[in-house]
């Protein structure tokens, strides 16, 4: 089996390319999906958030707004929170892989894959990019964003030109959805020839 990390900053696509990977049949497991699940309402992380951070979490799960607010710009906040859903993740990627054993190929898309040290647990990765200012523009049209938000965003992210140069397959998104598919396409015929698939 082909492990394939899918990363990439804020706005640049990523989300839009997963998709092609799994319409193209590879699974793929969404890491920010078993977040989302996993602070939803019912969620098993709701608990252990609302101790670490009270007032944060409610009948619907998380309030993310309220959350955000409570770690945003205190980097020991934002590694409390971590050490509550890294753990959560790593169990719910290795349930993946167990369902998907039989696959030549899976894709892991983890927006924070350098960041969490998730390169080292696959065998090639992805970086999907676009130019700056399609990045800014993308993601400056999201509701509650502001330049300010991106940037410290973009301050805990791995820049995009140090991603583009660890990576093995580079996406550019700031094409045609036809031309970033068809990057897709290419990334998947090459890892799926390394193992006959």
């Amino acid at each position: 089996m082909i492990k394939l990390g899918l990363t990439g900053s804020i706005g640049m696509g990523k989300s839009t390319v997963a998709a092609m990977f799994a319409d193209a049949g590879i699974p793929v497991f969404d890491a920010d999906a078993v977040v989302h699940r996993l602070q939803g309402p019912g969620g098993a992380l709701l608990a252990d958030i609302e101790a670490a951070f009270p007032g944060t979490t409610g009948a619907d799960g998380v309030d993310r707004p309220r959350l955000g607010a409570a770690v945003f710009g205190d980097d020991q906040a934002i590694q409390r929170l971590e050490a509550i859903v890294h753990p959560a993740v790593a169990r719910a990627r290795a349930d993946f892989l167990a369902d998907h054993a039989a696959a030549p190929m899976v894709v892991f898309d983890v927006p924070l894959l350098f960041e969490t040290g998730g390169d080292a647990h696959v065998d090639a990765i992805a970086v999907v990019s676009a130019p700056h200012h399609v990045q800014r523009a993308r993601v400056l049209a999201r509701a509650g964003q502001s330049d300010e938000r991106l940037a410290s965003i973009l301050a805990r992210q791995t820049p995009d030109h140090e991603k583009r140069a660890r990576a093995g397959f580079i996406i550019d998104t700031g094409v045609s959805i036809e031309e970033t598919r068809e990057q897709v396409d290419a990334v998947i015929a090459c890892l799926l020839a390394q193992v006959g698939g």
